[in-house]
């Protein structure tokens, strides 16, 4: 083995621990914990919207379940096209 390659491999080994993807508290990462907020969010909107059409929740509370709903959905798909948008530009990026 020659000596620059085992330096190499010294230097990568003492840098990846620098590198490594951080959990943040709770153990749940960012994307993660997005994705359960928007399906909870979800699940709250159609459990309010099901209440209200057999009588059991009120208008208002209808209304504003509905808004938070369209709120996530327009957020998502919003995130969505810029993750396409920045692997399109990535795509055209020379080699």
């Amino acid at each position: 083995m020659d000596l620059r390659s085992s330096v190499a491999a010294q230097q990568y080994a003492a840098t990846r621990p620098a590198t490594a993807a951080k959990q943040a508290p709770g153990g749940m990462g960012g994307l993660e914990k997005a994705a359960q907020d928007f399906a909870q969010t979800l699940q709250k909107g159609e459990e309010t919207a099901l209440s209200a059409m057999a009588g059991g929740a009120d208008a208002h509370s209808l209304v504003q379940a509905l808004a938070q709903t369209e709120l996530a959905v327009e957020t998502a798909v919003t995130v969505r096209d810029k993750v396409v948008e920045a692997y399109q530009e990535i795509l055209r990026m020379p080699v």
